[in-house]
Order: structure tokens, then C-alpha cells, then sequence
């Protein structure tokens, strides 16, 4: 049987354990450098003990070592990787293929930022000894069933959290505007800031507004398809969010994939153990800027976030009337004293606290922004947040038990789901049992307790009950039996797909271009031994990128504003971004439906505008 796996972030040990708590089978988690974010780095030794407790349910664990490598980082990379490796690591995530040159003992997965997004691409990975590619996330379905097709590697898709708006680690915003670099784990989300949109000669046609921020994803609603397209892992974006949001989103997927599969007799869940919350699941009550689909049944407007970057959580309704110590809204609502809420005002979203609900009547903290017809939204429900810091979900393994009783000899064995078996017995001449009966309800009962470890017992068989057994010897035998069980559980490890490069496999194209960023010696090596013969020099490493695109994007700003090109657009000149001094002229691809962005802002010497950039 095919095995799916849902795939949750994990900023540290805390945040780890909660997504296997409340039902993830798999973890991602960056190391101490060398991850795509650099604010969730983890020593080995936390690492370890992530693994260590993941292991116990069969959850993998998987570490991010996804930024570019420099050649005077290589070693330090590698011996980062070992120490994960050692640490209990099931893969590695990586974006440079210097990664793959290191003979590494551990499953290697392709990051989003190798920017896999084509059957032909994805074919090669496989190919080359990858167990896995994780999908770049602005592709539709017809696109993520053509990949699935196309490549022995497993497929992995996010389906939930913040969306990059470019092409994930072809993007050179955050590094044209400062120090920072997203292909070096700190990107400082410039897509995110207003901007202007003008014709490069100093007419405005968009003022401050966030063409660049996008909505978050959540196909939760698509699990079942995206199973039928043959995607086995279902990635959660947020490796930098708290344990309220893993505990909420994990638990909320957890119910839509099992649903899928139950659908599917003939796929199963990756790890085992249940977890069944302690509160109702909600992603729109979690850090999200409005969901989306993306682009997942085909390029399309509604996507994009103008107003605010920021949370602005779930819909609540309109205001209907404003009087003086507050207003009331079109309908119901469950909103009261301590919730946050905000309303998209010119200025932008301005929020504010209940204070109080009194008849219908709703007194915030604030009135600015709250006028008749405003769209109230609710960024943070207080009983909510206090029932997820209250949540004490545990996640448990099924088992049976079994005790075998003789004259002269008391034996307890436990079974878990997986078939997996731990015993403890004694030598003991045992009295005969003045009720059997009795005895045997007494066992029973006793083989039955689990206490507070990670196992429920189902099912208790007693044989033998004609001879007495003390309470205490059946208690201890039942410890001991337990933690032999839980010990067997720590020493399986999940199934490995630990895969040799075939150096014969040609890569899809002959040139890779400065986007694609080959930084260092290994990895020239390894596209050069792959049937690449140019390689330009790396956009990462250049001193400026001005002249460049620093965007490539399926997501069009002129899509967004109902301005495309093939439908008789108002604007028909060139379209700039600008921000103070950073100036990006906008490129249309309407053949393929991209839009790019390059950088045209002066250099530091006092350059021209970049008239002469590549497309």
C-alpha cells in the first residue's frame, strides 16, 4: 500500500511535539545554519530529541538544509549534515546539489527552492537519486498530476500557509533592496510593503497598496484530488508560527486527510497513533490573510491581498449601524469581550478590541475605521486561543494485551497496531484462585491500564485465571511490559529511500542561466556530469542586480487589476514598482501567462536604469 503523509513545520522541540500530538506524520525542522529560515534554526542535540519522540509514533523527521552554499560554506554544510544524519534525521531537504555530491547516508528531498514546477525537471530529480520533490506552490492540478506522471520520486505539495508570490528560489527582490537574500534563508518579505505603481515618467496609477502580497493557502477542501493526482505528502507552510496555529492547522488536516483516505482503501496513513483534539479545528482562527486557492484550477484574478499584508483572520459581517458607544453588524456573530477585530479602513486595517457585547451591541476599544458598510473581521478569538493553550490532546497507539497465567509463571504481552510486541513475565508458584472469575476481571482491569503513556489498550485476553495472581506483581508486569513496548517502538525507524545519483541521466536542458544560481564548485560538477555545458555566473553572487529580473512569477499584476494584456487593458504603456529608490519595471509573458520584474533602480555608482535587462 501507498503511504500518505501530512507534513507539519516545526520551529523548535515545543512546536515539534505539538504537530505530533495533535496527528502530523512527519516534521520539518531547520538545523542550526544552512536553512531557508534562518530565525528557526535548532542545534543537533534538540534535533535529536525531536526525533526521539517523533520516532515513538513513526513520524518522520525531516531537516531543512535548503539555502545555497557558497564554496567556503561546503564544509561546514556537510559536517552539519552528518551531525543531523547522526541526530536521527529521516531526510534532508536541500536546494543545492553540492548536497548530493556528499555521499550522504540519508534520504534527500528537492526544496520548493530548487523551483520544481515542470514534469521534465521533477523526471531528472528522481532520476538523480532524489526520494522526493516538493512542488513549487503556484501550480494547478492538470500541472501537479502532469509532474506526478512524470517522476519515480515522491511528491510532496504545500497546502496550507503563506504563498511566495515569485517562483520559490528564483527570486532576487529581498537581496536587490538589501543584504538580505530568501535564497540564503533571510528574506525580508519585500512583497509584502506598498508600492506604486507607475509609467516610469512619474504618473501614479496605484498608490501605496500591496500589489505584490497575496492571500494564504488552504486546500484542505482538495486533499481527495490532489490523493487521485498522486501526491503523497501534504506540506503546512510556517515553520516561524506558534503551537497555537500547529495545533489548530495540524489537527484540521488531519481530519480532511483521513477522510480522504478512508475514501481510498488503498492508501494509508504514514505513521500511527490517534489523536483526537480537545477543541473544534479552525484554520480561519489562525494566522491567515484571507484564504485562497491559488492557482490550483488555473491562473486567475482574486488572489492578491492589496489592502494588507497583515492577518486579518475570519469574515464576521458588515457594519449595519454605528452609534455611540458602538456599532452593530448584519446578522449574527459569536464575537465578545476580549476579541480582537479590524476593519479596512482608507488608511489601510486598523484594529481594535472588544471591550464589551451587550444586546447585539458590539464596544470596541477604538472607533477609528468603523463606519456604516465597513467588512469586520475577527484576527483573534480569545475563548478560541484559550482553548488551545488549555488543549491537552494526546496522541496514543492502539494495543492489545494478553496474560498468560500457569501454576508457575505469570506472562503479560502487549501488541501495538503494527504488530509490534513487548512481554514481561516471572517465575512464581502461584496459589490457586479462590474466584477465578474474580481474578481474571482483576487482570484484566490490571493489563488495561496505560496510564500516562503514549499507548490505550483495546482489547485484554486473560488465560489461566484458576491460579491467583497479586495485584502488585500484575502491575509491575504491566510497567514492564509497557516500557518494553515503547523501547521497541523507539528502535523502529521509519522506511528509508536512500537512493544513488545515476550520473547518466541528462538534465532537461544544455544552459543554466544566472537565476538558477550554481554557487559553488560541487555543483557545477554535478550539472556539468549531467550534460550542462553553460553555466552562467550565479545572480546570488553578482554585486548588483540591477539590469536583472529579480522576480518570475505566475501571478500578474495586470491579471489582479482585470488590466491583462489580451483584454483590452486601460493601461497600455510600461508598468513600473517603485518604492523610494527602488525602481522594478514589470515584463508580461501573455504566452505562458508570467510576469517578471526587474530591477531598473540606479546602482550605487550612479547607474543607468537597467534598459538593457535580460528578459
Amino acid at each position: 500500500m501507498k503511504t500518505v503523509e501530512l507534513l507539519s513545520p516545526a520551529k523548535d522541540y515545543a512546536s515539534a511535539v505539538a504537530a505530533v500530538d495533535y496527528g502530523a506524520d512527519a516534521v520539518y525542522i531547520g538545523g542550526a545554519r544552512f536553512g531557508a529560515r534562518q530565525a528557526a534554526g535548532n542545534g543537533a542535540e534538540e534535533i535529536a530529541r525531536v526525533a526521539e519522540y517523533a520516532h515513538r509514533y513513526g513520524v518522520r523527521v525531516h531537516a531543512t538544509l535548503n539555502t545555497l552554499l557558497r564554496d567556503d560554506e561546503l564544509e561546514a554544510a556537510e559536517r552539519q549534515a552528518r551531525e543531523l544524519i547522526a541526530a536521527g534525521v529521516d531526510a534532508l531537504i536541500v536546494q543545492d546539489m553540492a548536497l548530493r555530491r556528499m555521499d550522504l547516508p540519508v534520504e534527500l528531498h528537492a526544496s520548493t527552492q530548487v523551483c520544481n514546477r515542470t514534469p521534465e525537471g521533477a523526471r531528472f530529480l528522481g532520476e538523480a537519486g532524489f526520494a522526493r520533490v516538493i512542488l513549487e506552490r503556484a501550480l494547478s492540478l492538470d500541472e501537479i498530476r502532469a509532474i506526478c506522471a512524470a517522476t519515480t520520486a515522491e511528491v510532496e505539495c504545500f497546502v496550507h500557509g503563506a504563498i511566495c508570490v515569485g517562483y520559490s528560489g528564483r527570486c532576487f527582490l529581498s537581496r536587490s533592496m538589501s543584504s538580505r537574500s530568501g535564497n540564503r534563508g533571510a528574506c525580508s518579505q519585500p512583497c509584502r510593503l506598498a508600492w506604486d505603481l507607475t509609467d516610469g515618467r512619474g504618473h501614479r496609477y496605484v498608490a501605496g497598496k500591496h500589489l505584490l502580497s497575496v492571500r494564504d493557502m488552504n486546500l484542505s477542501a482538495r486533499i481527495g484530488e490532489l490523493l487521485d493526482a498522486g501526491v503523497t505528502s501534504f506540506k503546512i507552510e510556517g515553520r516561524l508560527k506558534d503551537t497555537g496555529y500547529i495545533r489548530n492547522v495540524v489537527a484540521w488536516y488531519r481530519r480532511a486527510v483521513d477522510e480522504a483516505l478512508a475514501e481510498r482503501p488503498a492508501l494509508r496513513r504514514a505513521s500511527v497513533g490517534e489523536s483526537i483534539p480537545d477543541f473544534e479545528p479552525d484554520p480561519a482562527k489562525s494566522f491567515t490573510r484571507g484564504e485562497s486557492q491559488y492557482f490550483f484550477d488555473g491562473k486567475r484574478a482574486g488572489v492578491a491581498s492589496f489592502d494588507t499584508p497583515k492577518a486579518v483572520g475570519e469574515y464576521v459581517g458588515r457594519v449595519a449601524r454605528v452609534e455611540r458607544r458602538g456599532f452593530r453588524i448584519d446578522g449574527s456573530h459569536t464575537l465578545a469581550a476580549g476579541d480582537g477585530i479590524c476593519f479596512l479602513a482608507r488608511g489601510g486595517l486598523v484594529g481594535t478590541n472588544v471591550n464589551a457585547v451587550r444586546d447585539g451591541l458590539v464596544e470596541p476599544n477604538r472607533t477609528e475605521g468603523i463606519v456604516v458598510g465597513a467588512e469586520v473581521y475577527r484576527n483573534s478569538d480569545r475563548l478560541f486561543n484559550l482553548a488551545l493553550e488549555r488543549s491537552r490532546t494526546r496522541r496514543v497507539i492502539p494495543i492489545t494485551a494478553s496474560v498468560e497465567v500457569s501454576a508457575d509463571r505469570v506472562r503479560i504481552e502487549y501488541t501495538d497496531c503494527e504488530g509490534v510486541t513487548a512481554a514481561a513475565e516471572r517465575r512464581a508458584a502461584l496459589e490457586p484462585a479462590k474466584s477465578p472469575e474474580a481474578n481474571a476481571a482483576a487482570l484484566r482491569a490490571q493489563a488495561a491500564r496505560s496510564g500516562d503513556t503514549i499507548f490505550v489498550v483495546r482489547e485484554t485476553a486473560v488465560e489461566g485465571a484458576s491460579r491467583f495472581v497479586p495485584a502488585s506483581l500484575a502491575a509491575e508486569l504491566r510497567r514492564e511490559g509497557l516500557d518494553k513496548l515503547l523501547q521497541a517502538r523507539r528502535e523502529r525507524r521509519p522506511e528509508h529511500r536512500i537512493l544513488p545519483e545515476e550520473r547518466a541521466v541528462r538534465y532537461p536542458s544544455d544552459r543554466l542561466t544566472a537565476e538558477e544560481n550554481v554557487t559553488n564548485r560541487l555543483a557545477e560538477a554535478f550539472y556539468r556530469d549531467h550534460g550542462v555545458t553553460r553555466i552562467e555566473a550565479p545572480l546570488e553572487l553578482a554585486a548588483t542586480t540591477v539590469g536583472h529580473r529579480v522576480m518570475h512569477s505566475s501571478y500578474c499584476i495586470r491579471r489582479e487589476m482585470g488590466e491583462c494584456l489580451r483584454e483590452r487593458p486601460t493601461l497600455r504603456g510600461p508598468l513600473f514598482l517603485e518604492r523610494g529608490t527602488h525602481r522594478y519595471r514589470l515584463e508580461f509573458d501573455c504566452e505562458r501567462c508570467e510576469m517578471s520584474v526587474v530591477d531598473c533602480s540606479r546602482s550605487s555608482t550612479g547607474g543607468k536604469d537597467g534598459k538593457g535587462a535580460r528578459n
